[in-house]
């Protein structure tokens, strides 16, 4: 655990603070937070130049962990899955998802989820602590360098869509968000990220007030409340209606078109009633659909929905001008489901993650 302050909490104001209260010249503030932020750097030592005088004094004061990679596989359509240790040795997994037009970081918002949806992997894994928003960035940083260093091409976007309920670390993913946009930070446009939710309405309604500039996409699955009630059970508290009056809002305040989540399960949510269903939510506040192919987790009852039942659901959504996307699930021959692979290193080592707290 750490016994001094993380310098990552720390903004140039503090920093010029604390180097002329050592003798320090404020400027040097500036080169470390670009060290941080903009460079990326791993570690003190990484910051070239400012002496080794200096260097020693930021070891004395601060500590600086980081996100470390633990484990990775790489699917042969190119996905890659990379689990990361943090500094209390806890697990999250990022993803990079190559394509012919972008490069896009699939990243985790907390260790582990207490919402247990039944059709994902996390949920199988109980809730720990949220991420901060530095193991956040950190993740975006190191996929970003695998794109490079694999494709030769930078990261294109950022999709929150790992493990954990990010509305549920509100405050630490907009933080995130704030320096993976920054000028000082990585940069990157917020129209490029997009934050995705199970639905937590009073949050939903936040990020309206907030007036957010980055992508919202809501994970529905099923647009009837008994049904969604069993797949994901926080339901129960944010009911479809709850929803619908939150996102109108959302969409009110923001006018950013929100994208609807369907995970495509067989013959639960994939019948002709399912569609009519979902039409008549996405009737409410303009919206895109993307129809999503299951990757199978283990321990969970259901199945993807098939080729031909998936565009058939397509063509019903069309048919009433509603956008409609089917998205491919990617590296189905590696654990690249969101939770698969904390799981397997977990149970490989005969460990909960209860384990270890």
């Amino acid at each position: 655990m750490m016994s001094k302050p993380n310098i990552r909490n720390l903004g140039v104001e503090d920093l010029q603070r604390f180097f002329v209260e050592m003798g320090e010249k404020p400027f040097r503030a500036k080169q470390v937070q670009e060290w941080l932020w903009k460079k990326s750097a791993r570690s003190f030592d990484e910051m070239t130049n400012i002496s080794l005088g200096t260097r020693q004094l930021l070891k004395d004061h601060f500590d600086f962990p980081v996100v470390q990679i633990d484990q990775q596989q790489k699917s042969s359509d190119g996905t890659i899955k990379i689990s990361f240790r943090l500094h209390d040795g806890h697990i999250v997994e990022g993803v990079l998802i190559p394509t012919s037009k972008r490069m896009t970081a699939c990243i985790s918002s907390q260790v582990g989820c207490n919402l247990a949806c039944t059709f994902c992997a996390t949920g199988m894994i109980r809730y720990v602590r949220n991420l901060e928003f530095d193991e956040i960035y950190d993740q975006v940083a190191i996929i970003g360098e695998m794109a490079m260093k694999e494709h030769s091409i930078p990261l294109s976007s950022i999709v929150y869509m790992g493990m954990g309920e990010p509305l549920l670390n509100y405050h630490n993913v907009l933080r995130s968000v704030q320096k993976i946009t920054s000028p000082d930070g990585l940069g990157m446009s917020p129209q490029r990220i997009t934050i995705s939710s199970v639905g937590i309405a009073p949050m939903i309604k936040q990020l309206g007030k907030d007036k957010v500039k980055f992508n919202f996409a809501l994970s529905l699955h099923v647009a009837n409340d008994e049904k969604r009630n069993e797949i994901i059970p926080y339901n129960r508290r944010s009911s479809i209606q709850d929803l619908i009056d939150a996102m109108q809002y959302f969409y009110q305040e923001t006018h950013v078109r929100p994208t609807i989540e369907y995970l495509m399960l067989r013959d639960f949510n994939d019948s002709a009633m399912d569609a009519r269903e979902l039409a008549d939510f996405c009737k409410n506040f303009p919206v895109k659909v993307n129809l999503i192919r299951y990757n199978p987790v283990e321990s969970s009852p259901f199945l993807d929905s098939g080729e031909e039942k998936i565009n058939e659901f397509r063509e019903y959504l069309e048919k009433l001008n509603i956008i409609v996307n089917i998205r491919k699930s990617r590296g189905q021959d590696i654990d690249a489901a969101c939770g698969q692979l904390a799981n397997k290193i977990l149970n490989k080592n005969n460990l909960k993650i209860s384990d270890l707290l």
